[in-house]
């Protein structure tokens, strides 16, 4: 592992990074940790303004697959981020818990899990960072994350069907 891809990438690389971290971080802690509360509310606002620093940081990555120029299918995870943040709290102030939460987890899932693990395909800068010289098993890292992640859904989301 090396950050020197880290810190020799464009500023708005460098700044997406910086707050991908915490809104990785956060995330776990207040969806499926924290009981609501303060605690809860206070932390959840600070993973909300994680994730628009990292959704408004995006605009500015230039995408290697440019649609329109500058920007490529990856600009619409920014689009689709800022909207769920400001849906998922207008359900919270309008009283619908389980709209926000079922919002905003699967803005965690796949915000963070899915783009995240997007990060890795070979020739990003995380992959570069985190895997170096071993960067085909990127592709590794994307599959065995996707079953994780897939595993954590489905328990939180399946009810086990009980046999008679």
């Amino acid at each position: 592992m090396t950050l020197d891809p880290i810190f020799t990438a464009d500023i708005a690389v460098q700044l997406h990074i910086a707050f991908a971290l915490p809104a990785v971080g956060l995330g776990p802690v207040v969806l499926f940790w924290s009981r609501p509360g303060i605690w809860h509310k206070r932390l959840g606002y600070a993973w909300v303004i994680a994730m628009a620093g990292l959704a408004l940081s995006g605009f500015f990555i230039p995408s290697a697959m440019g649609w329109l120029g500058w920007f490529g299918p990856l600009h619409l995870f920014s689009g689709l981020t800022l909207w769920s943040l400001w849906y998922g709290i207008a359900l919270a102030r309008a009283g619908n818990y389980r709209g926000h939460r079922a919002t905003l987890e699967g803005l965690w899932f796949g915000g963070n899990g899915v783009a995240g693990l997007l990060t890795f395909i070979p020739g990003r800068t995380m992959n570069r960072a985190v895997l170096g010289p071993f960067a085909d098993y990127g592709w590794w890292v994307i599959v065995l994350g996707a079953a994780l992640l897939f595993a954590i859904w489905a328990k939180r989301n399946l009810t086990p069907v009980k046999l008679a």
